[in-house]
């Protein structure tokens, strides 16, 4: 099934990963992604940015920095989202986004309309993916962070749940094939 709605991690997915990223003169897109969202776009998906930042918890940076690197990001985009869901908890603070939670996608599919089937996560670590699983969406992995995701998903009991790709171009081609 050819997926209505991506929901799509930010860094080490979309742009390269940066610890701690909080000034957008940092950011820079990962290969084939510009042209992976048109395939996407093209096939009718929409398209939502959901992503944890830490260093907001963390008191490294602001909310107003993470709003501005996500406005670069769109700007840096031909495609934009529809909705953006930012995490700002630190791991182990109570939260209500934090991937691996499962709610923004229960908001996307009620505001929506779209069944957990015509959702698919996209990401490059074991908290993107356990989101898609925990809210029984599809998710497709991108082997393009800083971690080993294959090893990361089967330590976390996933093993071959999720394919994993090299780029993310290669998965946007599986998710999206007759574009």
């Amino acid at each position: 099934m050819i997926p209505k709605a991506l929901i799509l991690d930010r860094d080490g997915t979309l742009i390269e990963h940066v610890p701690y990223l909080c000034d957008p003169a940092e950011m820079r897109l990962l290969p084939g992604v510009e042209e992976g969202l048109g395939l996407a776009v093209r096939s009718g998906a929409k398209l939502f940015l959901h992503t944890n930042q830490s260093g907001v918890g963390r008191g490294m940076f602001g909310m107003e920095e993470v709003e501005l690197c996500n406005a670069r990001l769109v700007e840096m985009l031909e495609h934009g989202f529809e909705r953006i869901c930012t995490a700002p908890e630190a791991p182990g603070a109570p939260s209500k986004y934090r991937k691996p939670s499962p709610e923004f996608a229960k908001e996307v599919m009620a505001e929506y309309g779209f069944s957990a089937e015509e959702i698919c996560y996209v990401g490059d670590r074991g908290s993107d993916l356990g989101a898609a699983a925990a809210a029984e969406t599809r998710g497709v992995g991108v082997a393009t962070g800083l971690d080993d995701l294959q090893a990361e998903l089967e330590a976390q009991g996933y093993g071959e749940q999720f394919p994993v790709f090299g780029d993310f171009l290669s998965a946007m081609k599986f998710l999206f094939p007759q574009t």
